[in-house]
């Protein structure tokens, strides 16, 4: 039986998670100060943290100069049908998986993880090629498409893994009271895949929304561009950046991914989302 860790372990514990707390808060600490600084105070030899002259204009220049809202609503959509289609088709295929084990499976689960491991340039010219020839070629309809198939792998991976932790017995108990398949599906396996369904729809729209290079390839009209590629238009072609309002519309482009996350996580922590077997 181990005990309890010391006053010097404990406060060690807590000055490496303080440590890695600054290190993933202090970019986004720096891209809010960058937001509401004046062209001058980008250029300093010696820059400040906090702005001396706050200002919204680069807000307003981010909106304006590149319709920041259009694209904004056009990734919304993109990552909203991303994630529920996503989440609806990995829902039925990982409960096979991890239930109906056979070697086709595994040679299926093996084959789906090592497809993550092709490069986006490999397959970038193909599905091209394919989305032209159906018709879907610089449509959102193209995209999500391509985002729901780049988004499976991972998903069918991570909900196979809760499928498994939800003990069999659950299931044979509901079909000795009568239940058929569907009816155990939908009142003793499905509530309690609640949480894995809300990570495996969480980690779909947050790929969806920042996802850059196919938006870039497949997408070509500006009025159905996403909000990354509007946002890359802030780089001019000698790769020299219009800071002010880069990081206003970066800063915008990151409150949506953070609102979701921390609404999903508030109800995940307070046991909402948990599940239960009600008798």
């Amino acid at each position: 039986m181990l005990g309890k860790p010391s006053r010097t372990t404990r406060t060690l514990q807590y000055l490496a998670l303080t440590g890695y707390l600054i290190f993933l808060g202090f970019p986004l600490v720096w891209l809010l100060s960058t937001a509401f600084k004046p062209p001058r105070e980008l250029v300093q030899l010696h820059p400040t943290l906090i702005p001396g002259n706050p200002t919204v204009q680069n807000f307003v220049q981010a909106f304006t100069e590149q319709e920041l809202g259009r694209a904004a609503l056009n990734s919304l959509q993109v990552s909203l049908a991303s994630a529920v289609l996503t989440v609806l088709v990995a829902l039925p295929a990982s409960y096979a998986l991890a239930r109906f084990r056979t070697r086709l499976g595994t040679v299926a689960l093996g084959w789906v993880l090592l497809s993550q491991l092709f490069p986006f340039v490999l397959l970038i010219i193909p599905i091209f090629l394919i989305l032209r020839q159906v018709g879907l070629a610089n449509t959102h309809a193209g995209l999500v498409l391509i985002y729901v198939v780049w988004a499976l792998p991972f998903a069918l991976w991570m909900l196979q893994g809760f499928v498994r932790n939800i003990p069999r017995d659950l299931e044979e108990a509901a079909a000795v009271d009568g239940a058929s398949r569907l009816q155990v599906l939908r009142r003793v396996v499905f509530p309690l895949l609640a949480p894995g369904i809300v990570a495996t729809a969480l980690f779909s729209f947050i790929s969806a929304w920042n996802e850059f290079f196919f938006a870039l390839v497949l997408v070509k009209t500006p009025e159905l561009a996403t909000l990354p590629v509007a946002l890359a238009r802030f780089v001019g072609i000698e790769g020299t950046a219009r800071l002010g309002p880069l990081a206003a519309g970066s800063l915008l482009a990151t409150l949506p991914s953070l609102i979701f996350f921390a609404f999903i996580q508030r109800r995940l922590s307070s046991g909402s989302l948990a599940g239960a077997v009600k008798g």
